[in-house]
């Protein structure tokens, strides 16, 4: 594995996974003659899930938009001959929503699993709100929220992150490097983000919690992605710390004696009233 593998491709391709994406597609309502954005598309796993349900439909646009050249480079792999609508990968920060989109406003705009990413959500909030038609949809889902892990799975999470330490100690001399940790993130209650909502002009239409149970091969696909390796084991090499938490995972799992543990997704949909 070299460092262009450390991405979240294949964490994506899990079944769970494209599971809740899809339940978030579906709240969105696709149909025809829409202008849809997508926010932070990465491969374009979830561009293939719109394009999909905009089958048969007449006249909408897809603007898919990711920081990433190369993961736009393979999302036009994905969707290249997949769909009957109009496509249109555009690089550019998530944050820079009002220089990027222009032109006529959206009808749906759709952020999978990457607000937590985004430090100031009120602005976020609100250049959504100004991106879109009067009566248009945004439409998100995270696991990174307060709430995101249940109580029973918590055990889970000491125990991976103890054997995981143990092993990158015993099998490369190696710690974490507290000095290069980067600040966490403040996760929102999902009253907090009806409240961010709310304020920016919106009303919410729907916020579900979803349990999920996530299998082994979740959490190993999880443990090869640079942000969460980078989250837990700072400065440490990618490769080291990659195989430690693997490690960790195994040795959890098989200590517990259990074949999936619980992660809560929610997904929202708002509309600009």
């Amino acid at each position: 594995m070299d460092a262009n593998e450390f991405g979240f491709s294949k964490f994506s391709k899990n079944d769970f996974y494209g599971a809740i994406n899809e339940r978030l597609i579906d709240m969105a309502d696709l149909g025809s003659n829409q202008k849809i954005i997508e926010l932070a598309c990465a491969t374009g796993g979830v561009t293939k899930l719109i394009v999909d349900r905009l089958k048969g439909a007449k006249d909408s646009v897809v603007i898919a938009i990711d920081h990433s050249a190369s993961a736009l480079k393979q999302a036009m792999k994905e969707i290249n001959g997949h769909s009957d609508s109009i496509v249109e990968f555009v690089q550019s920060q998530v944050e820079q929503i009002p220089e990027t989109i222009k032109g006529s406003a959206a009808d749906v705009v759709i952020f999978c699993n990457a607000i937590h990413y985004i430090s100031d959500k009120n602005i976020l909030a609100s250049d959504i709100f100004n991106a879109l038609k009067p009566g248009g949809k945004f439409v998100f889902n995270t696991s990174f929220y307060d709430g995101g892990q249940p109580e029973d799975s918590l055990l889970f999470y000491r125990k991976w992150m103890f054997k995981s330490l143990r092993a990158l100690r015993r099998d490369y001399q190696l710690r974490p490097d507290s000095s290069q940790k980067v600040e966490s993130r403040k996760q929102l209650t999902p009253t907090e983000y009806v409240e961010i909502l709310e304020s920016n002009g919106f009303k919410v239409l729907k916020q579900i919690e979803d349990r999920v149970q996530v299998p082994i091969a979740g959490w190993l696909d999880i443990s090869e992605f640079e942000d969460f390796i980078q989250g837990t084991m700072p400065g440490v090499d990618l490769q080291a710390a990659s195989d430690s938490l693997k490690k960790g995972v195994h040795a959890a799992f098989e200590e517990m004696k259990v074949s999936t543990i619980p992660r809560n997704w929610m997904r929202v949909v708002a509309v600009k009233v």
